[in-house]
């Protein structure tokens, strides 16, 4: 564990992102005027995807070696690899909603109780398999397995895993708990559901119906994919292979970048924007998406505890001093709440402004007068903590920021920790409540617990009309709003690189451009 300096500053923080035909009362598109931004300031494709080629895409696996699991992924390189290997009921459409892909149909009951999915006819594994309904029971049933504790399996929550039905070989019945239905249950399949044979294994029979199948893995290292030429789109993939190849840190991928030698870079962090942009052979697509930037108060800790403290950080923060310095204008100010983009959102709600004078006093109130001195665990970027500490500073309060290794940063939720830098990925609300802080969350880091909150969301869970949804969210949101644990201050872009001789990497709300590798295609 380290103290962090304030020359530290100098350096800037990673930008990284990582990402039914309901009907489409359930879903909705995103607001017009908060689009993704293309700073490449180069115009759509002009040329037509064409055939051929292989294309090598450099990713940071951190200290994972990782693996190949649909299911259970170890690192966020297996979550990339994931992608061209694996395909799955819906898929995520640019705006952050989900569209058919395996399924051509899918409709739950009027409370999310029972969904019904049939299956496009005549599509394959990667090892010539016919995909049939008892393969989707498979993958569900593994998922959510007690034995393979995925962490995603909380997603499905209130699934009756051993109650689902055949209806015939392309249609498949899915119940869910009375009084727990999920009409976001495309959304929190597609997040690590991707559909697998009855005769899967990660290790020894890695099969699935992606756009690539494997050729070679080597963990840590690299692997590679050849096109799958009965992918369920007809036209797709265009590359003959791709070579996912794992990169320890940025600076070393950024190096393979600029000599050529990897053609896509995923997620890469702001300082390295100018050296991308100087270089002719190099094009830049920032993807202005819903992936949040916070701070993650502790709840059961003093004195976050308290929630005139927790009311007073918010009231610190100068939201737009963040954006410009730790994202280095890359992404734009939140308001303490996430999904932004989702047609429940709550906008009637005030954004949130640095009063200095309405945060001392509520301090104040709380018995800290000038005195209080809190930890800010943080991660390898700590431009935010250092930023956020010159705030605090300005009303009395002192922040000790303490930068921490990668490994032991990824448990953070289990070390307890008071006050942590946090972020999260693009995703609509229910998903996220799922995941951060809704009834049963997985990785509830604030510890909030708040039972009209859990009430609300429950409702919006069942709710498959969209206006009557969104007044539970609303209210939900404004509980947030007052109460949560949750210190959203921005919405960071995510930002990738590629060689201007790859086609077919545009702009993504959901953060996933240099993901969708079955639309890439390589020019000349």
């Amino acid at each position: 564990m380290t103290n962090i300096t304030r020359r530290e500053l100098l350096k800037q923080t990673g930008v990284l992102g990582i990402g039914a035909v309901v009907a489409s009362s359930m879903l909705g598109c995103s607001r017009p005027d908060q689009q993704a931004a293309d700073t490449s300031g180069t115009s759509a494709e002009a040329k037509e995807p064409k055939r051929g080629g292989e294309i090598k895409i450099g990713v940071i696996n951190g200290n994972q070696a990782g693996n190949l699991d649909a299911h259970k992924p170890v690192g966020l390189s297996s979550a990339f690899r994931a992608w061209p290997l694996y395909a799955k009921l819906w898929e995520w459409g640019t705006d952050i909603q989900p569209k058919l892909a395996l399924a051509e149909f899918a409709e739950p009951n009027a409370n999310g109780t029972l969904w019904t999915i049939r299956l496009k006819k005549g599509l394959e594994f990667h090892h010539g398999k016919t995909i049939t309904a008892d393969d989707v029971i498979f993958s569900l049933r593994r998922l959510t397995d007690p034995a393979l504790a995925s962490p995603y399996a909380s997603y499905l929550y209130s699934l009756q895993r051993d109650q689902i039905k055949k209806r015939d070989d392309y249609t498949i019945e899915i119940p869910f708990q009375a009084g727990k239905g999920l009409v976001a249950l495309p959304e929190a399949w597609m997040s690590w559901g991707g559909i697998v044979p009855t005769d899967y294994d990660s290790v020894n029979n890695p099969v699935g119906a992606g756009p690539y199948k494997l050729d070679k893995f080597t963990p840590g290292q690299r692997s590679r994919f050849v096109r799958f030429e009965n992918y369920w789109k007809a036209d797709q993939p265009y590359a003959d292979a791709i070579e996912i190849i794992d990169f320890k840190d940025q600076t070393g991928r950024l190096a393979a970048l600029q000599a050529g030698q990897i053609d896509v870079a995923s997620g890469i962090i702001a300082e390295h924007l100018p050296l991308i942009q100087a270089n002719k052979r190099l094009q830049v697509v920032s993807s202005e998406t819903d992936a949040y930037q916070s701070f993650e108060m502790n709840l059961t800790k003093p004195p976050f505890n308290d929630p005139r403290v927790r009311q007073a950080f918010r009231l610190i923060t100068d939201r737009d001093d963040l954006v410009k310095r730790a994202l280095v204008g890359q992404g734009r100010v939140a308001n303490d709440l996430y999904s932004f983009s989702d047609p429940v959102y709550n906008h009637s709600l005030p954004q949130r402004r640095q009063d200095l004078a309405k945060a001392k006093e509520l301090l104040k109130q709380a018995g800290f007068n000038n005195n209080l001195t809190v930890s800010l665990y943080t991660g390898p970027d700590s431009n935010a903590a250092l930023v956020f500490a010159q705030h605090a500073a300005q009303a009395g309060v002192k922040v000790d920021v303490k930068q921490v290794d990668p490994a032991t940063f990824a448990n953070a939720v289990k070390q307890d920790w008071p006050f942590v830098t946090g972020s999260n990925v693009s995703r609509p609300f229910l998903l996220t409540a799922l995941q951060i802080d809704g009834p049963g969350a997985a990785s509830n880091k604030t510890h909030f617990q708040h039972a009209r909150f859990n009430d609300l969301v429950s409702h919006a869970l069942q709710e498959a009309d969209l206006e009557k949804r969104k007044t539970y969210v609303h209210e939900a949101q404004k509980i947030q709003h007052e109460e949560g644990g949750l210190l959203i201050w921005g919405f960071n872009n995510v930002i990738d690189a590629h060689s201007v001789n790859i086609g077919g990497i545009v702009p993504d709300r959901t953060g996933f451009a240099a993901w969708r590798t079955d639309g890439f295609w390589k020019k000349g």
